[in-house]
């Protein structure tokens, strides 16, 4: 049974990485749902962010695949409820939206949205949650017109200490026990 993962990879800052990385999912034919790339906590590590929907043996195959590419520090995987998560969408809706009562302030005030820019033709409004959150309130304001709309990809923290961290300790000691 298919389900949503959030796979992430540390990785090093190369050139090429993304396109090899993509090409694991690609080359299985699987659909990534959202992407990010992002500085990590720690100086010179990267993060990539990939959400998937698959079986549970794909993600296995998908996050052993992802540690064998070279510049890949280690992969994991996550299931929802073992991460913090947010989505960031901008929708730029009409200024006349705004003339006809307060429907579309109630509106964003509801949805614990934004305005960030207010010009003579349109307002952009931003809103931060999970993809539902940021669909429904889509779906609300395409009442009123939309000018264009935009949603982020995927940004998560695990909810437990960061499994990195750990595996390279772990790795220090190893080279360390080797010598």
């Amino acid at each position: 049974m298919e389900k949503e993962y959030t796979i992430t990879v540390f990785s090093e800052n190369q050139t090429g990485l993304l396109q090899r990385i993509v090409s694991v999912f690609t080359r299985r034919h699987i659909n990534i749902e959202s992407l990010t790339v992002s500085k990590s906590s720690m100086p010179g590590i990267h993060r990539f962010t990939i959400v998937v929907n698959v079986t549970e043996e794909m993600v296995h195959k998908l996050v052993a695949q992802l540690d064998k590419q070279v510049d890949v520090l280690k992969a994991f995987h996550y299931e929802r409820d073992g991460i913090v998560f947010q989505e960031i969408a901008l929708y730029k809706v009409p200024t006349a939206a705004f003339n006809n009562g307060d429907h579309v302030e109630r509106l964003i005030r509801a949805h614990y949205a934004r305005i960030l820019v207010i010009e003579p033709e349109y307002v952009v409004i931003e809103k931060t949650g999970h993809a539902e959150e940021t669909e429904q309130l889509l779906r609300e304001l395409e009442k009123f017109g939309i000018y264009e709309f935009v949603r982020s990809g995927r940004v998560a923290i695990v909810k437990a200490m960061e499994r990195l961290n750990t595996y390279l300790k772990d790795m220090e000691k190893n080279a360390a026990h080797s010598l």
